[in-house]
């Protein structure tokens, strides 16, 4: 396709089965496609690569040419889908010049409907099973992407790491993404280097699976890979560096940190409820024994308290 698109799909919003056992937990069913031969169904993959764009107009054009020239010295077949959700700068009138190019689709929003809801509306009208997706503001490497792509040979997910020798993340927000990831890395169980990275690669099904979960907001990212892990999904992850951005950043810090902490404590008590209620049982426990033996104990000094000076009464009559 290479057309602009005004008007939204619906997003399908099947979700594959799932049983619970007695105690409430979620178990995923066996997934089909670990029973093909996946190596080689992999190797053959197309790549709809998804580029979110709200007020980019400095950078949208040279991304998207970033990511054209990238994809063309591979042999996967491609396409690229630009969403512009309501830019209200010269964004759209950069991107111009490349409507009716091969491969290219620009969609259009309207207005302001955030960073999920522009991802989930591009997987909706993705050609391929495979989605990549990367920011707008230059800060990515797009030239890692075929590298990234490479890599879900074997992955059901690859993530760029902002873990490389040249990353500048903002000072002010490091230490909130360190107790995020904390706290993510203790309720998923394993190590997680990059939890909202806006440069990975993942499979269509997979998005679509767990869509009526994936929020509207830049929390998107966090669910996915919270989505993914709790429920046995190979994630890898490729360490990559991280540009300053071109332009102004629409990241809220103190607004969105405070969100992104309800959602990964939500999701997990979506997928693991034990992780949290386990821990508080045990701490509510803890509590009710400690009070019990202090209230004895107190309450026993009392009585031999009393005890004592009953007798010393009675021997004084």
């Amino acid at each position: 396709m290479n057309s602009a698109i005004d008007e939204p799909r619906t997003f399908a919003t099947s979700v594959a089965p799932e049983s619970r056992t007695s105690a409430g937990l979620l178990i995923p069913m066996r997934r089909q496609e670990e029973l093909t031969n996946r190596s080689y169904a992999n190797s053959l993959a197309g790549v709809s690569v998804i580029i979110p764009c709200f007020n980019e107009e400095h950078m949208i054009a040279e991304t998207v040419r970033g990511v054209f020239k990238g994809m063309k010295e591979s042999d996967r077949a491609f396409e690229v889908l630009v969403v512009d959700d309501g830019s209200q700068d010269g964004s759209t009138h950069s991107l111009q010049t490349l409507i009716g190019t091969p491969h290219f689709q620009l969609i259009r929003n309207g207005e302001n409907r955030g960073y999920g809801y522009s991802l989930k509306r591009a997987v909706a009208e993705a050609r391929h099973e495979w989605i990549a997706i990367i920011d707008a503001d230059g800060t990515y490497p797009i030239e890692r992407l075929a590298e990234l792509i490479d890599a879900m040979k074997n992955a059901d997910m690859v993530v760029g790491a902002r873990t490389g020798a040249s990353v500048h993340i903002p000072l002010l927000r490091r230490p909130a993404k360190f107790a995020l990831r904390k706290l993510a890395e203790y309720l998923a169980g394993r190590q997680i280097p990059d939890l909202n990275s806006g440069m990975r690669v993942m499979k269509r099904s997979l998005v679509r699976r767990f869509l009526r979960l994936l929020p509207d907001g830049f929390s998107f990212t966090t669910t996915i890979t919270l989505a993914l892990l709790t429920h046995g999904y190979e994630v890898r992850y490729v360490p990559i560096d991280y540009a300053t951005r071109v332009g102004k950043s629409s990241i809220r810090p103190i607004r969105d940190t405070f969100h992104f902490f309800s959602l990964i404590v939500r999701t997990i008590l979506y997928f693991r409820p034990l992780k949290i209620f386990a821990p508080l049982s045990a701490a509510m426990f803890g509590l009710a024994l400690g009070t019990a033996i202090i209230s004895k104990v107190v309450l026993g000094q009392q009585n031999m308290a009393a005890l004592s000076g009953a007798k010393i009464f009675s021997g004084r009559k």
